[in-house]
């Protein structure tokens, strides 16, 4: 268990030290997310733009087409919803190479209740042209992504939880963005997963193998673009597929999927996310168990998806 925003902090200070084009801009939550001190590390690569996420999103993307590389964070509902004319006009419309950071999102924002808690920042971004979208939660995923993330160029949008995150890879492994991870094999059926369901649904997929079902557990933490050739490939060996996200089941992991299942591949399919609901104060554990995403309902969905698959 590490610390995400521990390990964003260390990979964002490697890569403004190594190359000064790399900013990092805050609406007035580096404390949140453990940054403060870049701000006294790097003072002519580190800015509080205050609370102006919109105006942040701007002054991020006027400064990648003079050159630079910026990181924008803010907590999820304020990287996705409130600036999202900005992104599709000055970022994506643009053709900037901005890197949006959205933190904690869906139940992980706990506490900070519904208005805080962003259920809906990957379906609003999904539509947009020449944009990536990941979902992360794991310590070596995060820091490998953020490191290709600044090598490479284009709008994208990153959640993850600032707290800890659950390592389940060995730290070796090829990350590669826009391409999906096969975390656990298995022939039964597949669960394609992103954030913190990877977790659970390995978790869930323990738990089946004490039934003999062997679920494969897909870690897909690029949402866009979805890789296709994976799902398809997972479908036709498994024949079934089920899909977990900490976010609404529209608009997210679970409809692309579906998409890529229904023109292509048709297989029993089934959705695990939060349906169609607003957030509410509670802790993760509490909340995953109210909005149905919790590693039992991932159990649930697969035992449902696999009596379609075998009709019995």
């Amino acid at each position: 268990m590490a610390e995400l925003r521990k390990v964003f902090y260390q990979t964002i200070a490697e890569l403004m030290k190594k190359d000064d084009r790399v900013v990092y801009l805050d609406a007035d939550l580096a404390g949140a997310l453990g940054t403060a001190e870049l701000f006294r590390e790097f003072p002519r690569q580190a800015f509080d733009l205050g609370i102006m996420e919109a105006n942040m999103i701007g002054v991020g993307a006027g400064m990648s087409i003079k050159g630079k590389i910026p990181f924008v964070h803010t907590f999820g509902p304020f990287a996705s919803r409130r600036v999202a004319d900005q992104t599709f006009l000055a970022g994506c419309y643009n053709d900037a190479n901005l890197k949006i950071i959205g933190s904690d999102p869906g139940i992980t924002a706990e506490t900070n209740g519904g208005t805080h808690m962003p259920f809906e920042d990957m379906g609003i971004y999904c539509a947009y042209p020449n944009i990536t979208i990941m979902d992360v939660a794991e310590p070596y995923l995060l820091r490998e992504v953020i490191r290709q993330m600044a090598s490479s160029w284009g709008v994208q949008y990153i959640r993850f939880q600032r707290k800890e995150g659950e390592a389940y890879y060995g730290g070796d492994e090829k990350i590669q963005i826009g391409r999906g991870n096969i975390v656990r094999e298995g022939n039964d059926i597949t669960v394609i997963a992103c954030g913190i369901e990877v977790a659970w649904a390995l978790k869930a997929a323990e738990k089946l193998a004490e039934e003999n079902i062997q679920a494969r557990v897909v870690d897909m933490f690029t949402i866009k673009p979805l890789d296709a050739e994976l799902v398809l490939r997972c479908a036709r060996e498994t024949g079934a597929v089920v899909t977990a996200e900490n976010h609404n089941i529209h608009g997210g992991l679970g409809s692309a999927v579906a998409e890529v299942l229904a023109e292509n591949c048709p297989v029993p399919f089934k959705r695990v996310g939060v349906k169609d609901r607003f957030g509410e104060v509670g802790s993760k554990a509490f909340l995953a168990d109210k909005f149905e995403i919790s590693e039992k309902y991932i159990e649930k969905a697969v035992r449902d998806v696999l009596k379609r698959k075998t009709g019995k």
